[in-house]
């Protein structure tokens, strides 16, 4: 132990003599002086509400322009003492956690390259011995590769890394998504840890483009089998959100400060969000127009004419194939015009046409501005073509193109199908009209509920007697209704806790996980009654309700539109799907629909439904 000792010694005093050596600067003195000291930060399990580790951050004297590690780093490197300047602060970290005997992991900072440099100056078999000799074991120790600056040596960095494996300990890489660090990088060290950058984690619960890109990250670990730990969460919603996530452990102000001893237990308002087991309500992030709408649609292959083929041949090429509706002409490999079949055949009936243009040139009756579609277009170049005013384009069709390479041909039908039925597909996920969530959001919510065994309530809500108002009204004003609908849900639900969806049409889902839902409910059917008035004239307010057909064709009268929320409690293992919470949701919603009340509560299991008097004292207690 006492051979161990002295090469620690000689170690660290190499550093300092090579400090003093290459630099004469403010930072060289600091160090031989030993002004370092280190200060730790909690890293927490987020599932437990644990600690689970502290890093070791380098620090100057405070008070002084010297005490953050970003002026330190930017000093050493003026100085031209970089790399000993960072094993000097591992040094100095694990010499001052064996001091302090706490448990855990400890995770320490440290380039590539100085990695590199430290394994070459210990010997890559003396490592464990090193650390233990310091009071901190091996097992327990993270190095965490930054990147201050480019990997110069892969290779030797391979080693360095096995060095490291060798002896017990295990790699981290830090900032990962900050522009510095790679895919490569992480495939090349395969860390034990990978730190994501905390420009994703910011305000993550409402940011959802950074949700997804989280949730790729989280795909990639998988792949390598690395853990993952989200710094820089400052906000207990952030917090809840990455729980939810499943991100093992988390780093930040909110979870603990740097300090100069390591923490026991993660406190205060950290604490209280791990403990809520109640679901985070995750950004949503409609479905955006997806690129490749195409390859899924069926391309014509279709023969081509060149830019001199003849009038003559074009008329035998449409005889040999009948299902042709027009014909590229094609200059080599790029298309250049579309000739229309019906409207070239048109031509080649006439009397003489064959006599005067039959060895012609074809493209005298082609379109010479043909709509050219690449195979990876989205789909709102498709709804260009249909809302274009030239309407040739639907008889014409298009010319399908593979990186400006002619492919095939695309017809009018194809293309009003391919429009609709993406444009459905977005709809589930977005409604177009309130660009509330939609029906797959909604499900996958539930789902989400169900499976982490909270208790929730859900509500379908639905409009009584809207058919007749859109009818009498029309469809713009009825919009404006079911646009009522979704700004009163939203204002009145916790946006962190519940959820608001809209089905389709005049029907919402609402999941709570609000303790007070009943009276939340309550005040969406009072304000809607009140508001949706001034959707109706003066005359039909005061008459309170319109004459119209009902479905029958029957002319009838109708109170105003009300609305209604069928609710069913949904008790912690009770359901496995979320296709049974929602037909039980719907059940509850006819209930609703049936009842004179606004509200009504459906029994978990299918009970008898609370009765409208219930409701009522229910609802007077929460009022009081």
């Amino acid at each position: 132990m006492q051979n161990l000792k002295a090469s620690r010694l000689a170690a660290m005093m190499g550093l300092l003599s090579r400090a003093a050596r290459n630099g004469a600067g403010p930072l060289s003195a600091l160090m031989q002086g030993g002004g370092l000291q280190c200060v730790f930060q909690p890293l927490a399990d987020l599932r437990e509400g644990e600690i689970y580790a502290h890093e070791a951050l380098i620090r100057g004297p405070a008070g002084s322009n010297m005490h953050t590690p970003d002026v330190l780093l930017a000093m050493a490197q003026r100085e031209g003492i970089l790399q000993d300047f960072e094993l000097l602060c591992v040094f100095t970290a694990l010499e001052q956690w064996g001091t302090l005997g706490a448990p855990g992991r400890l995770f320490v900072n440290i380039s590539a390259d100085a990695l590199v440099h430290g394994v070459a100056l210990i010997g890559a078999g003396r490592l464990g011995e090193m650390v233990r000799s310091l009071g901190v074991s091996a097992r327990m120790l993270v190095l965490e590769i930054t990147e201050h600056e480019r990997v110069s040596d892969m290779p030797l960095l391979r080693e360095a890394i096995q060095a490291v494996h060798a002896c017990g300990a295990r790699m981290a890489l830090d900032d990962f998504g900050d522009g510095r660090s790679s895919l490569r990088l992480w495939s090349e060290v395969k860390p034990d840890f990978v730190k994501i950058d905390k420009y994703f984690i910011h305000d993550i619960s409402d940011h959802p483009e950074n949700l997804q890109v989280l949730q790729a990250i989280k795909g990639i670990a998988d792949v390598f089998g690395t853990t993952l730990i989200a710094e820089g969460i400052e906000t207990r919603d952030d917090l809840r959100a990455l729980r939810d996530l499943d991100i093992p452990y988390g780093q930040g102000w909110l979870l603990g400060r740097p300090q100069a001893t390591p923490r026991r237990a993660v406190e205060g308002p950290a604490r209280d969000a791990m403990q809520d087991r109640r679901v985070a309500v995750l950004p949503h992030l409609g479905q955006a127009a997806r690129p490749g709408v195409l390859r899924s649609l069926l391309v014509v292959q279709a023969p081509t004419a060149a830019p001199a083929t003849s009038n003559d041949s074009v008329a035998a090429i449409f005889q040999d194939r009948t299902d042709l509706h027009a014909l590229a002409v094609v200059d080599g490999t790029t298309p250049v015009a579309l000739i229309n079949r019906q409207q070239f055949m048109n031509h080649y009936a006439t009397l003489y046409f064959r006599e005067v243009h039959g060895r012609k040139p074809c493209l005298a009756f082609a379109n010479p501005s043909p709509r050219v579609v690449e195979l990876d277009c989205d789909v709102d170049q498709l709804v260009g073509i249909l809302t274009s005013q030239d309407q040739r384009y639907l008889s014409d069709g298009y010319i399908v193109t593979d990186n400006g390479r002619y492919l095939g041909l695309g017809t009018g039908d194809q293309l009003v199908r391919a429009v609709t039925e993406t444009r459905i597909e977005a709809a589930r996920h977005a409604n177009p009209l309130t660009f509330l969530p939609g029906n797959i959001p909604i499900s996958l919510h539930m789902q989400r509920l169900l499976d982490a065994g909270t208790e929730f309530v859900a509500c379908y809500a639905d409009l009584n007697n809207f058919k007749p108002f859109n009818d009498h009204y029309g469809y713009w004003r009825g919009d404006q209704m079911i646009r009522l609908v979704a700004r009163l849900a939203t204002a009145h639900c916790d946006a962190r806790r519940d959820f608001v969806g809209h089905v389709g049409g005049d029907d919402f889902m609402l999941i709570f996980q609000s303790s007070n839902w009943l009276q939340r409910c309550k005040n969406i059917v009072d304000e809607f009654a009140r508001e949706a008035l001034t959707l109706f004239d003066d005359a039909a307010r005061k008459a309170g309700g319109i004459g119209a057909e009902d479905r029958h064709g029957v002319q009838r009268f109708f109170a105003c539109t009300t609305l209604s929320i069928g609710a069913v409690r949904i008790m912690p293992g009770r359901f496995r799907h979320a296709e049974e919470v929602a037909n039980l949701a719907a059940v509850a919603k006819h209930e609703a629909k049936q009842s004179c009340c606004g509200v009504v509560l459906h029994g978990a299991a299918g009970d008898l439904a609370l009765s409208n008097l219930a409701i009522s004292r229910a609802l007077k207690v929460l009022v009081a």
